[in-house]
């Protein structure tokens, strides 16, 4: 059972004295759940601006180093300043949720640490498959587009899986947004995909945060 949730037993009665009846004893129960669920909820608008940020800083200095771009920043900075940035975009939900997850047993807390650690599996995946796709000998271009669209595409489904997990609209909507963003990156071809991914992919990502705030930044 969850951590803070008041246990509701038989012959429960009002402030009154009077036995509660089983409608009243089921919305007492609902609203107990309610009141766990937004102790407990991670605040999703700081994650979605972390990958914002990641996606804008990190994408749009590909851009600006890549062959056909503007070429105003070397291949050599812009590499690390996407890797930093997406362990630490990756490492922001894991410890977010450990936290909101703190004190809580059962179901709950074992799906939280799936759904944290699937994250960093999702990626470690990728990185061992492209790396054998690479060893196969895929031209240059081809190498480029094949990791950020596989890296997009993990990012759109690990959403598109909290947004089930959490029964969360927007949460799914933004992994849809960044499915569709994947394709049309690839599409957009080289160095177009970094742009498409800069702009689109970021500019969703901040637009999501917004949206979280205003509908209280909660799951």
């Amino acid at each position: 059972m969850q951590s803070g949730l008041r246990v509701i037993e038989m012959g429960e009665r009002d402030d009154d004295g009077v036995p509660l009846s089983a409608e009243a004893s089921m919305e007492l129960i609902e609203r107990e759940r309610r009141s766990v669920g937004r102790r407990l909820a991670v605040n999703q608008a700081p994650i979605f601006a972390v990958w914002g940020v990641t996606f804008l800083i990190g994408w749009g200095a590909c851009y600006l180093a890549a062959p056909g771009g503007p070429r105003v920043l070397a291949v050599a900075a812009a590499v690390p300043i996407v890797v930093v940035l997406y362990a630490v975009a990756i490492a922001v939900p894991i410890v977010l949720g450990a936290r909101a997850a703190k004190g809580v047993r059962g179901p709950s807390r074992l799906s939280g640490a799936m759904y944290g650690w699937a994250w960093a599996l999702g990626f470690l995946a990728l990185f061992a498959i492209n790396t054998g796709l690479i060893r196969q000998g895929l031209a240059p271009a081809t190498i480029t587009m094949l990791w950020t669209g596989t890296a997009q595409l993990v990012t759109g489904l690990m959403y598109l899986a909290g947004g089930m997990l959490w029964r969360d609209r927007v949460h799914y909507a933004l992994g849809v947004w960044m499915l569709v963003v994947a394709a049309g990156s690839v599409f957009a071809g080289m160095p177009g995909d970094f742009l498409v991914l800069a702009l689109a992919g970021g500019g969703g990502f901040l637009l999501w945060s917004g949206l979280s705030l205003v509908t209280g930044g909660r799951r």
